[in-house]
Parts: C-alpha cells; structure tokens; sequence
C-alpha cells in the first residue's frame, strides 16, 4: 500500500468509527436482501458455518445467526462490532456469533477450509484497490471449504455516483465522505477466475438508489 492508499484507507476508517458511533445501528436491524439470498444458498448447500466481512453492527451476522448458523463476524471498525456483540447477547444468539477486528487488507485470521460460506455486502466496493480487492477473493477462496459459496454485493459503474466526487484513482470516488470503488463488469469476471460463477444479479437499494450487483460464485466440491 503506497501512501496516498494508506491515508485513505486510514480516513475511511475513522470515517466509519465516527459514523458507526453518530448512529448506532444505522442500517436498521432487518436483514438486507442479498444476506436472505445467501441464507439460501448455505443451507441449500448443508452449510453451518459461515463468514461476514464488513459485518458493521450485525444486522445480517445477527440473521444468519438466528437462522441457525455459527457466525464469523469480521470488520475494522471496533464500535460497529460492538453493537453487533450487544445485539448478540439481546437476541438471545451470542453463542453462535463470534467478531473480530479486521481489515481485509490482511490475510483472513482462519484457518484454510474452515467454513462452509462467506458473505459480504458491499465490503468490496470499500476503498480497496483492484490488487488488494483480487487478494481478499483469495483469501475467500482460502478458508473456504470445497462446495462453498461466496456472495457478495458491489456498487457498479452504472451507478448515479460513479464518477461524481473525489477521484482517488482505480474508479474509486469519495463522495460525502465515503469512498466506493465502482466496479466493472470484467472485474466481476476476473474475480471469478477458478470459480463458477453462478449468478450476477443487478437490483437497486436506497434512496438513490444505489445500483450493486448481487455475485454468487462457488468452488468445486
């Protein structure tokens, strides 16, 4: 990471820290969407474990944890896992939900094989560059056993925002304080290399709205 990279990032997460402590548990407590898609697909697979990343303060870890699941919750803001861990305990799911700080700029903090599904909604579409958005798929692929599925949601190019901002480079613009890395279709593509790729699903959610992609890809069994 060069330094115009880690002064981003190092904003981004102060950003979320200031955001995440202004307005506690501010995606609301309902599961999005794509998590109730990806519930599917775990347990249509037999799947029991699974990993969020960019968890922020659970709505969706606490979903998946109250449809039965273990759950790895994971994000680098302490203050958005800390919501997640006292909503834990107040649903009556703490023993099933385990959290920790991480910043998916580093390896994955699991052991290779060692969960049946990995979700993350718009978690790549963060300030990462496409180089270090390639190396989390990689450590997704690492820890996940074989038959897993990874589901996640990215911003695109075709969104109201992209382009709009502070460019940083690398079709990333900050733009009322958050910078998204709008993503291409051939990264999607590129993304999946050694995967099979099982769907991209194009929706909408805000008021915007945002336009994402939903990205379901499997490894062989």
């Amino acid at each position: 990471m060069n330094g115009p990279e880690r002064e981003l990032a190092e904003a981004q997460r102060a950003h979320w820290q200031q955001t995440y402590g202004s307005h506690p548990g501010m995606y609301g407590q309902d599961p999005s969407a794509p998590a109730r898609h990806a519930a599917t697909i775990f347990q249509a697979a037999g799947g029991q474990e699974v990993l969020e990343l960019g968890a922020g303060h659970g709505r969706d870890a606490l979903f998946f944890a109250r449809e039965g699941f273990t759950v790895q919750a994971t994000d680098f803001s302490a203050t958005g896992l800390e919501q997640l861990r006292l909503a834990a305990r107040d649903q009556n799911v703490a023993e099933r939900v385990t959290t920790t700080v991480h910043d998916v700029r580093e390896p994955l903090p699991l052991a290779d094989a060692s969960v049946d599904g990995v979700f993350a909604h718009m978690l790549l579409c963060m300030a990462l560059s496409t180089e270090e958005i390639h190396a989390v798929v990689e450590e997704v692929r690492r820890v996940l056993r074989p038959g897993g599925s990874f589901v996640y949601t990215v911003r695109h190019t075709g969104d109201a925002h992209y382009g709009i901002g502070t460019a940083h480079g690398d079709d990333i613009y900050e733009h009322g304080g958050f910078a998204v890395h709008f993503f291409p279709r051939h990264l999607v593509d590129a993304l999946a290399d050694g995967w099979t790729l099982d769907e991209v699903h194009a929706f909408e959610e805000g008021e915007l709205p945002r336009r994402l992609w939903r990205v379901t890809q499997s490894l062989p069994r």
